[in-house]
């Protein structure tokens, strides 16, 4: 079951930011992609099994920034 969820992050600089985002959330299980735009302040996450937005959540904060799903 694909799924597509978004997020707006603060704090964000520069692309080393969103990519070191993208990174740190591609690392969960049943992540198979995420788009971080900088300009925008939105991480767009696709799965292939349902993934909890608390733990999208919890994987962009242990980058370092603030983020709250937007439905």
């Amino acid at each position: 079951m694909k799924e597509r969820m978004e997020f707006t992050v603060t704090g964000m600089h520069c692309t080393g930011c969103g990519l070191l985002i993208d990174d740190g959330v591609e690392e969960l299980a049943g992540v198979v992609a995420s788009a971080t735009s900088v300009r925008a302040g939105r991480t767009v996450v696709d799965t292939d099994r349902p993934v909890e937005p608390a733990a999208v959540i919890a994987a962009i904060a242990a980058t370092g920034y603030a983020a709250h799903h937007a439905p």
